[in-house]
């Protein structure tokens, strides 16, 4: 069947930002999966209408519908077994437990860091759209919650545990990349399309690591479209 992916882009529609749509395109790229990208933006709510979802990733498998990156990374196991992403029983627990990790230390440090360079990597259409939604999440405008060297400093604590396992293995889940992974990484990801701040030093195993997962599986994700090619 064919696999279709509902995709956030930005002010360019090829470049994609959202750090759970990274997770998604790399564990089809895990897999050798073939998909179709359709680009959505942030108001074209109605465009989900058929997932009763109003955000991406949304992926079509045929006539299936999965939302939320997770439920897709383990639909993507089940559906089509061989290479799993994250496994079952005690492994899905530690990703499920790493996501949470993810997603309550890591990300708010980026966005600290990528506040600014994020806005503006929105589409114009958008803009008023996001900055009023995050900043009656945040309590505050973008400009008073971007402040980068304090996003790097959170950013450096909340990865001192990856780092250390960087250390002894190549990838967060071994030899090779996979499920934990791509947790992280899209979250990275996230950061390095839409800014050119520099998070982490470049001799730091996070940093190696990260240049690793641009050039994993022929580079899907180091060929993507970033603010720098604009």
């Amino acid at each position: 069947m064919a696999l279709k992916l509902y995709d956030l882009c930005g002010r360019n529609e090829w470049l994609r930002f959202s750090p759970f749509c990274w997770r998604v395109r790399m564990a089809l790229a895990h897999k050798g999966l073939e998909f179709t990208s359709v680009a959505w933006r942030f108001k074209d709510k109605q465009a989900l209408a058929f997932a009763d979802y109003d955000k991406v990733p949304v992926l079509c498998d045929g006539d299936r519908v999965v939302t939320d990156s997770l439920d897709i990374m383990r639909y993507l196991d089940e559906a089509y077994p061989e290479a799993p992403v994250l496994g079952e029983g005690a492994s899905y627990q530690r990703a499920l437990l790493f996501k949470y990790i993810v997603e309550r230390s890591v990300n708010p440090a980026l966005f600290r860091i990528i506040a600014m360079d994020l806005f503006a990597a929105v589409h114009p259409d958008d803009q008023d759209y996001f900055r009023k939604t995050r900043e009656a999440r945040f309590g505050c405008t973008l400009e008073e919650f971007h402040q980068p060297d304090q996003g790097k400093q959170q950013l450096k604590q909340a990865l001192a545990p990856v780092r250390d396992m960087l250390r002894v293995s190549a990838f967060l889940d071994g030899n090779a990349p996979s499920g934990a992974d791509y947790l992280l990484f899209g979250s990275m990801m996230w950061a390095y399309v839409v800014s050119t701040q520099e998070l982490v030093a470049p001799d730091d195993p996070v940093s190696e690591w990260f240049q690793r997962m641009l050039s994993a599986h022929n580079g899907v994700a180091g060929k993507a479209l970033t603010v720098r090619d604009l």
